[in-house]
């Protein structure tokens, strides 16, 4: 994602397209890093309702796969029920790859963005929160994805087959 002044774009472009498809945002300065957050904050949140649902079927007694094979099946279809579930959850690896504190990070720099130009952020500040709690118990370098042992915890359950 790129923001810069339209004849700008045509030198950086090139460049850029190495590393994958390209996204033009706008002239203005920093609207590349305001979609950044507000892609970041998304994954952030899927992950965090993901689990909770994921905990909250378990402790009824639905098996782990069946329900995320109905998740993305459904409405509710997302990545995080849809890969960080079945290949980082449920094997207990809990190694995406992205910490929860760059996760933390995003997220807390999109809520703060947001309230500084006057748009509400109730969810998104109920995400920060549960990363700042997942931050704080697993540390800054671990996985995002342990955000579900949070949720394990709290539910009294074990999500992981």
């Amino acid at each position: 994602m790129i923001s810069c002044k339209a004849e700008k774009q045509a030198l950086v472009e090139p460049i850029l397209g190495n590393f994958g498809k390209v996204f033009y945002t706008g002239a203005k300065p920093g609207q590349a890093q305001v979609a950044k957050l507000a892609n970041n904050i998304l994954a952030a949140g899927v992950m965090v309702m993901t689990s909770e649902v994921m905990a909250m079927g378990v402790k009824a007694g639905l098996d782990p796969t069946t329900l995320l094979e109905i998740i993305q099946s459904g409405s509710g279809k997302n990545t995080a029920a849809g890969d960080k579930f079945p290949r980082c959850v449920l094997t207990g690896k809990f190694d995406f790859g992205f910490a929860i504190g760059l996760s933390y990070k995003d997220v807390r720099m999109c809520v703060d963005e947001a309230e500084g130009m006057g748009v509400p952020m109730v969810a998104g500040a109920a995400v920060r929160q549960m990363l700042a709690i997942t931050n704080a118990k697993y540390g800054a370098d671990s996985d995002f994805t342990n955000i579900a042992k949070v949720l394990e915890e709290w539910a009294g359950v074990q999500i992981r087959k």
